[in-house]
């Protein structure tokens, strides 16, 4: 399966927040080409949810909602969560999305299992 350039996805995530009148930017580029996307949704009331990439058992691409499981909602816990990945991986790219409605944009499935 041919994945898109991370710099594309990133893009294209940023443009569908927008769209829908979601304030997203990136927070932290990567390697344009195949570093991995954390997205943060910050609901604009110090709590956010924080999603990572996985491979579901197929390949398929899906996403984990970090924030399910023992990381929270907290957003200063999801900031540092998301600069300690940052300081461990120099191609990780972070895109911050602030809705009030906590809309993530993302279009893969997302395992909210924790």
């Amino acid at each position: 399966m041919i994945e898109l350039k991370t710099e594309i996805w990133v893009s294209a995530l940023i443009r569908r927040a927008a769209v829908a009148g979601a304030f997203a930017a990136v927070a932290r580029k990567g390697d344009p080409d195949g570093g991995a996307v954390l997205v943060k949704v910050a609901t604009m009331d110090r709590r956010a949810r924080l999603y990572a990439p996985a491979r579901a058992g197929e390949g398929e691409r899906i996403w984990l909602d970090l924030s399910a499981g023992s990381l929270g909602e907290a957003e200063a816990d999801v900031d540092a969560y998301a600069r300690k990945r940052a300081e461990s991986d120099p191609d990780l790219w972070v895109v911050e999305i602030e809705d009030k409605h906590g809309r993530h944009f993302l279009d893969e499935p997302v395992d909210s299992s924790g």
